[in-house]
């Protein structure tokens, strides 16, 4: 079973805004077993769509259209939906009522435009949608099936998860869909498939291995399909466990959310540790990543980010001489960073930063994407020198992950207790 993405308006295809709707409906297609086979944008634009619509439904199953169903002259999706399916527009009174009901609730003005909202196609069958004024639509034609959404993102959501999954899974025998997603760090991608050629050349044809890299990490996902969900799940975690001992030393986690920074706060919480940054390079965005996570107020004490020199004497007691004698780019320096946030923030351990992001050297001799990180921990302060290179955004994240993957090393070398 394969379905097409469809989704309507100039706003996407301009770069006004980002089309998160794809995504939010490939993930919900895809947990109930169905495949999402093309995503397409087109414009408001009534020859394109009534194309897009042909030929999406010679390549699919499902049709989900997004977009251009307010009550505007740019929203033509309706319009356009009834002249596809040789339909006309008619009122939905139940629709009309609720949406008399909202403006009232609001206390807005309800216009002649608003009525055209309850002016839906004939031979659909109507999709309420409970927080807006766009009625879903669902058309069945030859077998295949057209499903119309509202554009904006909760109302969008909201019909998907409580109307049309439910619908789908009714209407047809769906598969299983797995997905297991290995998270590692410290290796690139080309290593990594180096070292892992053997054991993929070896998995079962029903399992599929993909590599999802990005500048702070590689994911490794396994993804299997078929009628019986249990022996897909216990013949991926059969081969996760073969991974384990080929790669176990730069995987963290197994899951989607066990990115370093959930794995870091697992472990400061588990031994009762405290930490603090002291952040230059990177801007704050390791705090950012630590405190993303829920619980984090439990070990995290708080951050400088001294992004000028200035800062770094006075907030962080920086030696002038230190500074003047290596440069802010230095081990010097970040050795002293560490070890004083640390003492002024009272913490068990202490990262630190410093380097050159780009894309500018601001004074220093040191090249652009050198990147100087420390480790201060109970005992002693450990200093890593990088090279990430450019651009800017690749070495604020590579930093900022390899931060985290020298503090977990120190966790788990100072610490029994472990994950």
């Amino acid at each position: 079973m394969q379905a097409e993405i469809i989704t309507i308006g100039d706003e996407i295809l301009i770069g006004q805004i980002i089309d998160t709707n794809s995504a939010f409906i490939s993930k919900e297609l895809n947990k109930i077993g169905i495949s999402v086979y093309q995503i397409t944008s087109i414009q408001d634009d009534k020859k394109h769509i009534l194309k897009a619509l042909a030929e999406a439904e010679e390549n699919a199953d499902i049709i989900i259209l997004t977009g251009g169903l307010g009550p505007t002259k740019d929203d033509i999706t309706k319009h356009t939906l009834a002249n596809y399916f040789n339909d006309e527009l008619v009122m939905n009174e139940n629709i009309l009522k609720h949406i008399k009901n909202i403006f009232a609730r609001m206390n807005f003005p309800f216009t002649d435009s608003d009525v055209q909202q309850a002016m839906l196609p004939k031979k659909s069958t109507v999709l309420e949608n409970k927080i807006g004024t766009a009625a879903g639509m669902w058309f069945d034609k030859n077998g295949k099936v057209f499903i119309s959404l509202p554009g904006v993102p909760a109302e969008m959501k909201g019909l998907m998860q409580d109307k049309v999954s439910p619908k789908l899974q009714n209407s047809y025998h769906l598969p299983y869909i797995v997905h297991k997603t290995v998270q590692t760090y410290g290796m690139n991608e080309s290593n990594v498939a180096k070292r892992i050629e053997n054991w993929e050349k070896e998995l079962p044809d029903f399992i599929k291995l993909a590599f999802l890299p990005s500048y702070a990490k590689l994911r490794l996902r396994l993804s299997a399909k078929g009628d019986n969900k249990e022996f897909l799940e216990q013949s991926i975690d059969i081969e996760i466990e073969k991974l384990q001992q080929i790669i176990g030393d730069i995987i963290v986690g197994l899951q989607e959310n066990e990115v370093i920074e959930v794995i870091i706060n697992k472990k400061m919480t588990l031994n009762n540790l405290t930490l603090s940054t002291a952040e230059s390079c990177t801007g704050g965005n390791i705090a950012k990543l630590i405190t993303s996570i829920p619980g984090a107020s439990n070990f995290f004490k708080g951050s400088i980010v001294a992004y000028s020199a200035k800062i770094k004497e006075d907030l962080l007691g920086i030696s002038i001489k230190t500074i003047q004698k290596y440069s802010v780019v230095s081990e010097q320096v970040v050795k002293e960073m560490a070890l004083n946030c640390k003492k002024l923030f009272k913490t068990d351990y202490a990262i630190a930063t410093t380097g050159n992001a780009g894309p500018t050297t601001d004074k220093t001799d040191k090249t652009v994407g050198v990147v100087f990180i420390a480790i201060a921990t109970p005992d002693d302060v450990i200093i890593k020198e990088f090279n990430f290179g450019q651009p800017r955004e690749k070495v604020i994240l590579r930093s900022s992950s390899s931060a985290l993957e020298m503090l977990k090393k120190e966790i788990d070398k100072n610490n029994k207790n472990s994950l």
